[in-house]
């Protein structure tokens, strides 16, 4: 069975930070590409920031400077660092795991965050 378990997610105010972390298992995570999107209500859901296999790294322009994806594949964790956060950062985030040449995409149930002074 395969599970994403998303957790750091929380209150914090304009300017500071917050990391999130995305737990796999019941997949070979090595193989898959891993991201972060984010959905506000009303709104479509977003790519934050991606990262492949290999440790290539995408970025929505929005996040460019302020956050950062990484992944650990020996603990199967993929890790988002959010700095200077601001308002319009809030949203749920969710946790993707995508192995295209099989068709293979996974989601986290998703986690809040929340901006605000």
């Amino acid at each position: 069975q395969v599970q994403l378990v998303e957790s750091g997610g929380g209150l914090v105010q304009p300017g500071g930070s917050l990391r999130l972390s995305c737990t796999g298992s019941g997949i070979s995570f090595r193989l898959y590409a891993m991201g972060w999107y984010r959905q506000t209500p009303g709104k479509q859901r977003e790519l934050v920031a991606t990262i492949t296999n290999s440790g290539s790294t995408n970025y929505a322009d929005s996040v460019k400077g302020r956050f950062t994806i990484s992944r650990d594949n020996a603990k199967n964790t993929v890790d988002l660092q959010m700095n200077s956060l601001k308002p319009e950062d809030t949203a749920v985030y969710y946790c993707n795991a995508n192995w295209a040449v099989v068709g293979n995409d996974y989601w986290g149930q998703g986690t809040q965050v929340t901006v605000s002074s």
